[in-house]
């Protein structure tokens, strides 16, 4: 679309992110700690914000509660909210700050992979500017909870994976002018690739904040071996694919499989030390201590066993057992946030500040719709670019798209709600932002035709930013009267 930036764009491009990257971080951390249940931990932050503080102050880094049925994520995300009460201690700000940075990290990585992307400053502050005003990731950085963290996570992993694949473009370019591309049919070896290893490690610790993050893990192995492949093919390599699989595929499971299963044992650590962990010494009480496996050690036969226990409440929490929440939504809303998720509402006769006797506070998860109701065009558009110009961008986008959202299909009798959907949102934020970049223009072609798709491309993001604003008191719970509460509520299945 645009040219590859320059030197003399590094700079403009850096001070463009950390300007929009600030602006996020004002909307991310204002009034952060301001909007409690009486002082105590909001919808779900119950559970995480205790247990952090448990972590924190066993020394053993592990969960002590007695009520053990609720722990049922790794550990990961709630050492990290541990790391903002550790700072800040048992309070909002303590359990939620964690939150706040990490997607005030995520604005960032968003405008920098899109700028990569796209080869254009001006499309990744786009994807910037649409990045911080899309709601759903603005209150998942201001609650205590776990998606956010497993949101910047895989967006970190993809964009680590996208710089791998810069480099692999880079190393054949250098083998090929070497003569080393035809030395044989499988092509060159490619050396050792830190930016995948990298990859790596984030989804390990994806995975080691919530489960889903395994979907993001196989997709991505896919992904980077389909550049691979790619690479080899565009280079000359005469059996691309098979070079593929000899060269590539080996050294990707170990980067982005093995590697990321090492970060996810390595989260448990504090439960492999602690002696009162849950389900810690199951071997030879609830696990017998002989049979086919018994040649595996105990710790990880035991944590085998946890895990199973855990996977046993995921999956007998169905609709069909009868589990219910009036909040709770299936995938096929999630693309256009047709069923939000109500986080806190106060009792608005005993709430004030919005000039009324009575007033309403809420925080309420709901995409901003100028961004997620064009979620369909965006991934429409993204198929035709696909297929009909084998755009590699939109692919790649695509795939963590899916990854966040098609797997849930698979298991829909399961009780599920929006908040699911977090991951998705900046995959969505990336194709939209690639889509006004082919709106602005490529610099070849004529001066009326860039000023008129810059005139577009304004006004949506005008259009965004004032649908944002909008939302905003119900997104950060503000005060505001109960019928501007009712305005707020646009579609019948928000309410």
């Amino acid at each position: 679309m645009r040219p590859e930036p320059g030197p003399g764009d590094t700079a403009r491009g850096w001070w463009v992110t950390i300007a929009l990257t600030l602006i996020a971080a004002v909307t991310r951390f204002e009034r952060l700690g301001s909007t409690t249940e009486g002082g105590t931990p909001v919808f779900d932050e119950k559970y995480y914000a205790l247990q952090a503080w448990e972590m924190l102050t066993n020394g053993m880094g592990i969960e002590d509660n007695p009520g053990y049925v609720v722990v049922v994520h790794p550990p990961a995300g709630k050492l990290l909210i541990a790391l903002g009460e550790m700072l800040f201690g048992y309070s909002p700000l303590g359990w939620r700050i964690s939150a706040a940075v990490a997607g005030t990290v995520l604005v960032l990585l968003v405008i920098r992979i899109v700028r990569r992307l796209a080869h254009s400053t001006m499309i990744g502050a786009v994807a910037g500017i649409l990045m911080i005003a899309e709601g759903v990731t603005l209150v998942s950085s201001r609650i205590g909870m776990l998606d956010i963290f497993l949101t910047v996570l895989v967006t970190g992993a993809f964009g680590c994976l996208i710089v791998d694949r810069d480099e692999v473009r880079a190393r054949m370019a250098t083998a090929e002018a070497a003569g080393r591309v035809s030395a044989t049919s499988f092509g060159p070896r490619l050396g050792v690739r830190w930016w995948r290893f990298a990859a790596g490690v984030l989804l390990g610790l994806a995975c080691a904040t919530k489960w889903s993050g395994a979907y993001f893990m196989v997709c991505f192995v896919v992904l980077c071996l389909g550049f691979d492949a790619a690479a080899r093919r565009h280079y000359g390599v005469r059996r691309p694919f098979a070079g593929t699989l000899a060269r590539d595929a080996a050294p990707a499971v170990f980067a982005l499989i093995v590697v990321a299963v090492g970060v996810y044992l390595g989260s448990y650590a504090g439960w492999f030390a602690s002696e009162s962990a849950i389900n810690r010494h199951a071997v030879g009480i609830q696990v017998g201590s002989g049979g086919f496996f018994s040649f595996v050690p105990d710790a990880l036969r035991a944590l085998w066993f946890q895990h199973a226990e855990v996977l046993g409440v995921h999956t007998h929490l169905t609709n069909s057992a009868g589990f219910h929440h009036p909040w709770e939504s299936k995938p096929w809303t999630w693309p256009m946030g047709l069923r939000p998720m109500l986080y806190h509402f106060t009792d608005p006769a005993q709430t004030t500040g919005c000039g009324q006797s009575s007033c309403v506070r809420a925080i309420m998860l709901v995409g901003t719709p100028a961004i997620w109701w064009l979620a369909f065009p965006a991934v429409g558009w993204a198929l035709w670019q696909t297929v009909t110009r084998r755009d590699w961008r939109y692919l790649a986008v695509l795939a963590g798209y899916a990854a966040g959202w098609l797997p849930w299909f698979a298991v829909l009798d399961r009780q599920m709600y929006y908040f699911y959907a977090t991951a998705m949102a900046p995959f969505l934020v990336m194709l939209v932002a690639l889509a006004l970049g082919q709106i602005l223009g490529r610099v070849t072609e004529s001066r009326e035709r860039r000023d008129t798709g810059l005139l577009v491309v304004c006004l949506y993001l005008g259009l965004v930013v004032a649908n944002f604003v909008w939302n905003y008191p119900i997104l950060t719970a503000m005060p505001i009267t109960g019928s501007s509460w009712q305005q707020h509520l646009w579609l019948p299945s928000w309410r």
